[in-house]
């Protein structure tokens, strides 16, 4: 599995980073996977590999400007470049009629099915062949979402000396139970994929979190995940200043969570544009990493908008180096 940050600023763009948004794939980018589009979202794909044409769904964590601003114009950018596909979009009410309204309002329309799938209904899970995709109601001024990413997809391994021991010659058939196919033999008998095959390892799991308060209320999600996308807006200091009303997580609280739930990688984002990244800047942006690690003993990533990231299928994760 493989993901991107478009986008890693939180509330307004800095010039370094832009507002949210994360492309995610399985098997390379084709389809891919877009996690909230806040503004320019689609300029920032013009610096990746990932194209609106390949785009299979995308899943809006929370109404916020920040995180649907670039909605509009992805979408109406991909009907003039001919898309014709039909493209899922699981996010709030509030983000339907946003959208329709940008589109009808602005002399607009799409040559493509819309499929709009509402992120506020009870027990929401999406699917395709490579991934599910399950909710986790969180903690903010508007109701949010994260998204829990699993592979569908795990590879299987033969089980050759049952084969033999049926009669089952090495052949076609052997390559399609290996898919996870059932098979039926010319001479009547049907094999199924499950007596012939085994999985050797969990699904990957991922889970990116929208604005969110109170990241204890992942703590379900987390039991079999290996990578939490989760935002760190402030440092404690600089939360308690700004007070309760943000809703947002500083890294402390985060970090302190992602320890109790064992989980083994760590990627914060959706920082304050009060952080600086430059040298003498203040508050600097290393001062959320110091924090988290005050508290976390996994493998803790600050994210930047188009890190790419790669969690490997005996779940480590490695920042690919740029090209």
């Amino acid at each position: 599995m493989e993901f991107t940050f478009l986008g890693t600023s939180a509330g307004t763009p800095t010039r370094a980073r832009n507002v949210t948004g994360l492309a995610l794939c399985l098997h390379g980018p084709k389809p891919w996977y877009l996690v909230d589009c806040g503004e320019a979202t689609q300029h920032q794909l013009l610096r990746t590999r990932y194209s609106v044409m390949q785009l299979r769904a995308i899943f809006i964590t929370h109404n916020h400007g920040d995180h649907i601003f670039g909605l509009p114009g992805l979408l109406t950018s991909a009907s003039m470049l001919g898309r014709s596909e039909p493209l899922d979009l699981v996010a709030p009410a509030a983000v339907h009629r946003f959208v329709e309204a940008a589109i009808g309002n602005s002399d607009s329309s799409l040559s493509f099915p819309l499929n709009f799938i509402d992120s506020e209904g009870e027990n929401v899970h999406w699917q395709d062949q490579n991934l599910r995709v399950t909710t986790t109601a969180l903690s903010h001024r508007v109701p949010c979402r994260a998204f829990t990413f699993t592979e569908r997809r795990v590879e299987r391994q033969l089980i050759q000396e049952q084969l033999e021991a049926d009669g089952v010659e090495a052949g076609p058939a052997w390559g399609r139970l290996q898919k996870g196919e059932d098979v039926l033999l010319d001479d009547g008998r049907l094999l199924l994929s499950d007596d012939y095959t085994r999985i050797c390892r969990a699904p990957r799991q991922i889970i990116v979190a929208g604005d969110n308060d109170s990241p204890e209320l992942l703590a379900d999600a987390s039991r079999n995940s290996h990578v939490l996308i989760h935002e760190a807006t402030y440092t404690r200091d600089i939360a308690d200043k700004v007070g309760h009303w943000p809703q947002h997580s500083c890294a402390e609280q985060v970090a302190r969570f992602a320890r109790q739930a064992g989980l083994p990688n760590l990627v914060l984002t959706h920082f304050s544009s009060r952080y600086q990244s430059g040298p003498g800047g203040t508050p600097h942006i290393n001062q959320i990493a110091a924090e988290a690690l005050q508290h976390y003993r996994g493998q803790l990533f600050l994210a930047r908008d188009l890190d790419t990231y790669q969690l490997d299928r005996d779940f480590t994760l490695v920042k690919q180096e740029a090209s």
